[in-house]
């Protein structure tokens, strides 16, 4: 394949941005979905129970917060991780009126499977680039994503995937 046509979308969609995103989200939400099939609320569960195992997070609202996820919609997230016994509700020690989320065994276990499992996917997703070229793109669109998660924090981030993705996939975030 030359280097002009691996540069080029469909149509001469080269310098257009938007195009390029849309493709590699739609590539990487494919991905995800086959590896996250299995857990409640799919990409959505998995950043909770990641959130839950490598942050701290001293309650379920700072979590809503932290993840961008509206506050009575995660607490239907949390109950459903619950009854699959990836996750608890403790009395947080610092205020005993919040309720911090806490994996269980199993939850650090399921996590940690699955992250190698989202690893291998995403290295699919990412198989033109070289690993340097793999760890700069994601050091870079995380920047932005944090940059611009700070600027607007009004709306979750996965109604803006959906709605980014079209009718093909309209629904699919709020499945996660």
């Amino acid at each position: 394949m030359s280097t002009q046509r691996q540069d080029r979308g469909p149509g001469g969609h080269a310098e257009d941005f938007g195009w390029s995103l849309g493709v590699l989200l739609r590539a990487y939400q494919d991905a995800m979905s086959g590896v996250l099939a299995d857990l409640p609320h799919g990409h959505r569960g998995y950043q909770i129970i990641s959130t839950v195992v490598h942050g701290d997070q001293p309650s379920q609202l700072a979590l809503a917060a932290h993840l961008g996820i509206d506050r009575s919609v995660m607490t239907y997230l949390i109950d459903d991780l619950v009854e699959a016994g990836l996750v608890e509700r403790r009395p947080n020690p610092a205020d005993r009126r919040q309720r911090k989320i806490v994996a269980t065994d199993a939850g650090t276990r399921t996590l940690a499977e699955l992250e190698r499992r989202v690893q291998d996917a995403q290295d699919a997703v990412l198989a033109p680039l070289g690993p340097d070229e793999r760890e700069t793109l994601c050091t870079l669109v995380r920047r932005v994503a944090c940059d611009v998660r700070d600027i607007d924090t009004r709306q979750d981030p996965c109604e803006v995937a959906d709605e980014l993705l079209g009718p093909r996939h309209h629904g699919v975030a709020a499945k996660r």
